[in-house]
């Protein structure tokens, strides 16, 4: 039986900016994080893909790959914006149960959709309606199948502009022609793996038993793919939000010390604002460095559990200074806040008496900002950064832009 249809965006990002540009459709366009050779791709239009330009590519290469490739810098704000009226869109016309990431959804049929023909109609409209309503410009692969992972792997095997459905009675057969790599869930590690094993192929994949194939995995895991890859609907395993991090590559004019520890001192007060509006705490700050000569450093600092901002910029200055003294200026600052715990969960000590002030003062730091802006007040650590580091997209994250998202006037002045 067939249950859902999963609706994949081709080239998400450079797809937004051919929309909103038209001098840019039919052209080779490279999104990029930052104007600077020594970075990489983070999205590639498919005209930019035929001539071998992709995620991770590297600028300068994409450069030479391509003759004439079109580099604009990301605006994570239109994605999240385009994102959330095409996820409007496709629940009007079919419930919408799990958002997977930025250019991922997926829908559960209803009965009357269910036979092969209906379906494929159906995606025929969700089509037509995103070119008419949203824009040409937003392609996109429809998989139709019993379960979740059947659809991701079906809206996978045609690109751009796919259309596959997958029925039961076509499996495992109908994924014979693909590589281990080609199902979801199967990365450079699990590969590897398999392979050691002598499992080389999808086939010999699929002819494993349940106990094989726990084996395999090591865990419980290999007996869910087992269900999967034969159509199982599974319900899904509940995950625990471990850490939140924020990261940026510098543009060639920060990269000293000065404005990489700006920038640093930016992303920590926006992950602190996250943490707030997730209502966490966290007992761990950790920092890490990349430079412009290919070294690396990176240290953690313990703490009692807490989300104030002080705090944690006091933490910060602290890692700040153990770091090491490199010949080579900063190209990339990181931090990522740890050990994180419920606030609702946590019983601070007994003797934490200025845990009130703080709260106050934070409360009302966020209240400014959601009614003046973001950047309406800030610790003054990171003044020299306010352009810098603006909102990123994490794979299975889509900021909120009523809180976290960057202030209209930078995405304005971002937009060439």
């Amino acid at each position: 039986m067939l249950r859902v249809l999963f609706v994949d965006f081709n080239s998400y990002f450079a797809s937004v900016e051919q929309q909103l540009r038209p001098e840019l459709r039919g052209k080779p366009v490279a999104v990029v994080p930052v104007r600077t050779d020594t970075t990489c791709c983070i999205a590639a239009s498919y005209e930019a893909k035929a001539f071998g330009v992709k995620t991770g590519t590297n600028v300068g290469e994409a450069r030479r790959r391509c003759p004439g490739l079109r580099i604009v810098e990301a605006r994570h704000g239109h994605y999240v914006r385009f994102h959330n009226t095409l996820v409007e869109l496709v629940d009007s016309l079919l419930p919408v149960e799990q958002v997977l990431s930025i250019d991922e959804m997926a829908g559960m049929l209803l009965p009357k959709f269910r036979a092969p023909e209906a379906a494929r109609a159906l995606a025929v409209r969700i089509k037509r309606e995103i070119a008419a309503r949203v824009g040409e410009c937003l392609q996109c692969s429809i998989g139709i199948a019993p379960n979740v992972f059947l659809a991701k792997t079906a809206s996978d095997m045609q690109k751009p502009d796919g259309l596959v459905v997958i029925e039961e009675r076509d499996l495992p057969q109908c994924l014979y022609g693909l590589e281990l790599r080609d199902l979801s869930g199967i990365g450079p590690r699990m590969e590897q793996r398999l392979r050691s094993r002598g499992i080389n192929s999808v086939p010999e994949l699929c002819a494993l038993d349940r106990r094989e194939m726990r084996g395999a995995w090591g865990s419980i895991e290999g007996e869910r793919y087992f269900e999967a890859l034969r159509g199982a609907v599974l319900p899904e395993r509940e995950t625990q939000h471990r850490s939140i991090s924020q990261s940026h590559v510098l543009a060639p004019n920060l990269r000293n010390d000065r404005d990489a520890y700006a920038v640093l001192s930016r992303l920590l007060q926006k992950a602190t604002r996250r943490l707030r509006h997730e209502e966490m705490l966290c007992g761990e700050l950790i920092v890490s460095i990349k430079y412009s000569g290919g070294q690396k450093w990176g240290e953690a600092l313990t703490m009692q559990e807490t989300d104030d901002t002080l705090e944690l910029l006091r933490a910060l200055e602290q890692l700040w200074r153990r770091r090491p003294r490199m010949g080579d200026g900063p190209l990339y600052v990181g931090l990522v806040l740890a050990r994180l715990v419920c606030r609702g969960n946590y019983t601070p000590q007994l003797f934490q008496a200025p845990v009130r002030r703080q709260e106050s003062l934070n409360r009302a730091l966020d209240t400014l900002n959601e009614r003046f802006g973001r950047q309406a007040v800030y610790f003054g650590s990171a003044h020299e950064a306010l352009d810098s580091a603006p909102m990123r997209i994490a794979f299975n994250r889509i900021p909120d832009l009523d809180w976290e998202g960057d202030d209209p006037a930078r995405q304005a002045s971002g937009a060439r």
